[in-house]
Order: structure tokens, then sequence, then C-alpha cells
């Protein structure tokens, strides 16, 4: 209970917090929007200047302080507050003769106090000492200077009750005013010796984390602990649902007059529609709202922070439905606001005209759900991957995945059909489609490889082309994938020179052309040589064939499953499946057993009775039967297939490129990965465990 209560205390703090710092992103936001008059002059200038300067500098402080000084800072402020409304109101009241009359004219609307008597100066006295005791707490005055303030601020009231004239009046309540300003004055300047220590405790304390852990840690920090989302999300959704209020109350304004106008409808129905809004003005009001809500940097910011708020939840809901628990597919929450940010920036979406930057911010949409259904394809991709390798045959585990699959491959489709319906053809439509037949190809690969390890579980023997066959699909995928990279490099650079030019968009090509072309094609031609290597390596070691394995009595050291057709030997004397020691050649060129170069170029290396696995003997075979002969069509690699292996197709931007390359593995070896720093060292000689010897992937097991 205890816990549940201090759990709530916190919650309760985390929501003030961020309440309290809301206002600051409020006051930055409508000073930045401001306009000057250029009528005002150079002084009126320099002045407006330098109230805009320190109006974005002290909300800059106030958002950057910690919660215990921004609670104390905003006590200070409500302090404040309340003792200039308590003065105000008894100006007011004293000016005024009949005050009633005043107060009931401007605020009311209808009488609820009498015109003259004690009612009213009871209802004005409650007021001005419910303000003098919140004043007092939140000051945290003595209790004798508490009962002086509080004397003060009720002492114009006793003027107007006995009646003085009007001038007295006034006189008391200026002078009770500025009696009230000197304490708060005092009070205020007595705390100026906290605000010094603790912008200088906050000067020493960023200064050492910068020495520290350095600008970028910095910034992260600062972002936590300020809620930096939180606040810009409350921030948009808060303008937003004012402007909305607004818009509506105007909108049912202008009917009922024009409604008083016409004299009303005949049957009497004016009334209720007056609550209810047509498609049309709907419309309209949700366009100027979205409109709205992009005009500025800040409203970007925010849209972008409710932008990763609902990819957080749709990640997260997808992962449950499919199944998976790694931490690393939870990152769309990251990257889709991440993105959305970026292409705001690059097609200047703030400062567009409002029609125009409605039509903008619609295409700038369609690009990001393009980007989050790839996303997504990243996160389905290695579930189904999974489920096929490791020949799970429950359909509840595999009906998910597949139907995630199936809608990634229908979105696409559809989007494109309704795009191309509806717009003429130009840069920004052909970069959408693009990427919508790219989403599509991955799908048909990841079905098809998924399918191919179906298969190979449902097969009794061992598939040794398997891997052949998966790298064959992720080439020919890959290598389609790359050309739509490249196609879309000459599409951004045509929009460049031609559209919407700018350096932000100059520096995301030149960060695409790096992530998504460049890396991409050098890890393909990375694959490429390693699986020509390996096969090579493969083909220089003798293989031996029936009565032989028998002799040998023995299972392969890296799949624990029995020789069936052939086994390769190594030079120091270990054999293996041919597939499996190609597998394991992607990562080293040593011998799985004892870490000898299995690679010797000598081919006259002798040929001496060989051991098991074991410590068995068996006789050699014929030199020339061992030897198998020249490499034919299943052992050479498909030059061209192989080049661009492992070439992933341009992204949706650099940011969807940083994800790739954060997750860059050697596709080529699909039916096992294995990790460099699990199996050792490239030419150490230190004995692996023998834990590392599970494949999944082999589709061997009975």
């Amino acid at each position: 209970m205890a816990s549940t209560q201090a759990r709530l205390g916190q919650q309760a703090l985390a929501v003030l917090d961020v309440a309290l710092r809301v206002p600051c992103i409020f006051i930055i936001d409508s000073i930045f929007n401001s306009y000057s008059d250029p009528g005002l002059g150079w002084p009126g200038t320099m002045g407006k200047v330098f109230i805009r300067v320190m109006g974005v500098l002290i909300s800059t402080v106030v958002l950057l302080l910690s919660q215990k000084a921004l609670f104390k800072f905003y006590t200070l402020f409500f302090a404040v507050v309340l003792g200039v409304a308590a003065v105000l109101i008894n100006y007011h009241v004293t000016s005024h003769i009949d005050f009633y009359n005043t107060y009931y004219k401007t605020a009311l609307g209808f009488r609820l106090l009498p015109k003259n008597g004690p009612t009213l100066w009871m209802g004005m006295a409650a007021v001005q000492l419910l303000f003098s005791v919140g004043y007092v707490f939140l000051l945290n005055l003595q209790s004798v200077f508490a009962a002086l303030v509080v004397l003060d601020i009720m002492i114009p009231l006793w003027a107007m009750m006995l009646e003085l004239p009007t001038d007295v009046r006034q006189l008391v309540a200026v002078f009770s005013g500025l009696v009230l300003a000197l304490n708060t004055a005092v009070c205020l300047a007595m705390r100026l010796k906290w605000f010094y220590y603790s912008c200088r405790y906050v000067y020493l304390l960023v200064r050492h984390m910068y020495r520290i852990y350095g600008l970028q840690l910095l910034l992260e920090d600062t972002w936590k602990r300020i809620r930096f989302p939180d606040v810009l999300r409350v921030f948009w959704l808060t303008r937003i649902t004012t402007q909305a209020l607004i818009l509506v109350y105007v909108v049912r304004a202008v009917r009922k007059e024009s409604g008083d106008a016409t004299g009303g409808a005949a049957d009497g129905s004016s009334d209720s529609q007056g609550y209810l809004l047509s498609w049309d003005v709907f419309w309209d009001l949700t366009s100027n709202l979205i409109i709205s809500g992009c005009d500025s940097t800040l409203t970007v910011l925010g849209m972008s922070a409710v932008i990763s708020s609902v990819a957080h939840y749709l990640g997260l809901s997808i992962l449950a439905f499919i199944g998976s628990t790694e931490e690393e597919d939870k990152r769309l929450g990251f990257v889709a606001p991440v993105l959305f940010f970026i292409l705001a920036l690059q097609t200047g979406l703030s400062s567009l005209d409002p029609e125009e930057r409605l039509v903008r911010l619609s295409r700038n949409m369609c690009l990001l759900l393009t980007a989050i259904l790839h996303f997504i394809h990243g996160m389905t991709d290695p579930v189904l991957m999974s489920l096929s390798a490791s020949h799970v045959s429950s359909f509840r585990r595999h009906f998910p995945v597949l139907l995630v699959s199936l809608a990634l491959f229908v979105l696409p489709v559809a989007l494109s059909y309704a795009l191309w319906h509806n717009y003429v053809l130009n840069t920004w439509l052909f970069a959408v489609t693009a990427f919508c037949v790219e989403l599509c190809l991955k799908v048909v690969v990841s079905l098809t490889v998924y399918g191919l390890f179906m298969a190979d579980g449902f097969s009794n023997v061992l598939w040794e082309k398997l891997d052949d066959y998966v790298y064959y699909v992720r080439s020919t995928g890959n290598i389609i994938e790359f050309l739509f990279g490249v196609i879309m490099f000459g599409n951004g650079a045509y929009t460049m020179m031609f559209e919407s030019g700018s350096k932000i968009r100059a520096c995301m090509m030149c960060l695409h052309a790096y992530f998504n072309i460049y890396l991409q094609a050098k890890n393909g031609w990375k694959t490429f040589i390693n699986r020509r290597t390996a096969v090579k390596k493969i083909n220089s070691l003798p293989e031996l064939r029936g009565d032989q394995l028998w002799d040998i009595e023995d299972v392969c050291a890296i799949c624990y499953q029995e020789f069936v057709s052939s086994a390769r030997i190594t030079p120091c004397h270990h054999y293996f499946h041919a597939l499996c020691l190609r597998k394991w050649l992607y990562i080293q060129d040593t011998c799985p057993m004892c870490h000898q170069r299995v690679y010797v170029e000598d081919e006259g290396r002798d040929r001496a009775a060989f051991s098991n696995n074991n410590g068995g003997y068996a006789a050699p075979q014929d030199a020339a039967a061992a030897v198998p002969p020249a490499a034919g069509a299943n052992q050479q690699e498909q030059p061209v297939a192989e080049l661009l292996a492992n070439g992933a197709a341009a992204g949706i931007h650099a940011a969807r490129g940083a994800e790739q390359l954060d997750n860059e593995l050697l596709e080529d070896n699909d039916s096992i990965e294995y990790d460099e720093e699990e199996w050792g060292t490239q030419n150490g000689r230190i004995p692996i465990e023998e834990d590392y010897i599970n494949d999944d992937t082999d589709s061997t097991e009975e």
C-alpha cells in the first residue's frame, strides 16, 4: 500500500513538473511568431528586441530548472500574482463610487449581489482574505509579518465601508499597494542568495558533466530530466485543443448571428443545428487546426512528439501480436518522429503558405507511412525467419506473423492505387510508389525464404543447397533494392535542382548516398568475396564418399548430424559437412576443432591416414577420388548476383539508412548466424566451448 502511494505521488509530481514547464514553451513560441512593427523607429525596435531576448532567455532558464527549483520559482511567481491581483482589486473597488454597476455590466450579466450593503463588502473581504492568506502561505512569512500583510490588504475595504471620500480611498489603496510591493521586493531580495547559488550549482553541474561525459550525454541527460518530449506533447495538444474550442465557438456565434438576421428557422430546429457541424465545416476546421499545428519549429516538434507516442504504442502492439521480445524492435517511437522532423525541415514545412503547407504535410505523412511500414517489416522478418528455421509447427505462432506480412503487402498496393487515381505523376508520387514497390519486394523475399526453410523443416534429409537458394533469393531482392536506391538518389537530385533545393535536402542526399548506396554496395561486395573465397577453400579440401563414411562412424562436429553422402577433410585431419564448414569459413579460416589453418595452398601436402573427430583413423582414399572435380554449376556462384548480395535498397531518407547500419549482418549466411566474438579471434589458438555447435537452421534434426 505504501509503495503504491509512493508511486502515485511520484507520478503526480511528474505530471506537475511537465505542466509547469509547458508555459515556457508557449512564451518562446509566441515570441518567435510575433512580428515587429517597422514604424517604431530604432529605439522602439531595439527595445522590443531586448524584451524578446530577455523573454526567451528567462523562459529557457525556467524550462531547464530542476524540479525542486522549478516548484520554488512558481511558488514565488504565484505569490507575486496574488499580491498584484489584491492590489488591483483594491484600487478598482475604491476608484468607483458605484462599484456594483460596473461589475454587473462587465462581468456577470445578471444580478447576484445587492447594489449596496454589507453583502458586497463581505464578498470582497472574503476574496481579499483568500488572496492575502495565499500570499502569506506562498512566501512563508512569519506570524507577525503575516498579520501585517493581511491587515494592509484589508485596509482599503475598511475605507470603502466607512464611505470615505473617493480621493481618500484611492490614496489609501495606493499606499496599501506600495507597502505590499515593498514587502514583496524585500522577500524576493532575501531569496537572491538562493537564486545565485542555484544558478551557480547548475552551472558547475553542467560544466562537470560536459567535461566528464561530453556534450552528447549532457544533452541526453537534460532531455530526459526535463521530460522534454512530454512537455512538447502537452504543449501541442493544449494549443490544438484551445484553437479547436475557439474555432467551434466562432462558428456557432456566426451561425447564431446569421440565424437572428434571417429570423431563425421556421421549424425551430436552428438551436439543434447550431451544435452540429456539417462535413464541410468539420473539414475546414480540421484543416485549419492541422495547418496551425505546424506553423513554427516548436509546433513541428510538438507534432513530432505526438507522432512518437502514437508510433511507440503501435510498435508495442505489433510486437505483442507477433510474439517478439527484441528490444531493438521497440525503436519505432524514435525513428518515426525523427524522420517526420527531418522531412519537415527538408521541405520547409513551417514557412510555407497555409494551403501549400497542408498539401506538403499530407505528402510527408505518406512518406512517413511507407517508412513505418518498412520498419514494421524489419520487426516481422526476424520473427518469420526464426519460426521457419526453428521448425515451430504451431499454427498460432505462424498466423500473426503471416497476417502482418500479408498486410504489409496489401497496404502499399492500396496506397499506390489510391494515389495514382487521385494525383498526376510527379517526383513525390514517384518516390512513394518506389518505396511501396520496394516494400512489396521485401515481403515477397521474406515469404520466399520462409517457404524454403519450412520446406527444409518437413524434409528428413539434409538439404545441402538450402543456403545457396536462400542466398540467391536474397541476392536478387537486394540487387533490385539497390537499384531502387540509385533511382531514388536520381529522383532526389532532380527534385533538389529543379523543384525545391535546400541545404538540408543536400545533406540528406549525401547521407543517403553514403548509408544506402555506398555502404550497402561495399557490404555486398564483401559478401561476394567471402562466398567466393569459402567455395575456393572448400573445393581445395579432399572429399570422402561411400564406405569410408561408415568406417569413421562419427558425426559432423558442427551440426551433430551423420554423414549421408560426403564429408570434407581438413589438413588437420578433421572432417565436416561441406555446407557446415563453408558457413564456418565465412567467419574465419581456422578449423573449428583445433584452430589450425584450413586453407593450405600447397596441394602436395601429406596425405597420411586421417583421424576422425573422436581420435579414430581411416585409410586415405586415392587422391584422384578424394579431390573433387572442377567446380560445376552447383559450386560456382553467379557473379552478378553475388556482387551486390548485401546491397540494400535506398531507404526513405538518411534516418532509415542509419537504422540499417546498426543491423549490418552478412545476409549470405541465412541458414546460420555466427558472431566473430562468439567463435573466437581470426587466427587465435584459444579453445572454443562446444556450446557454439548448435545450429537450429541446418534443418537436419529428426
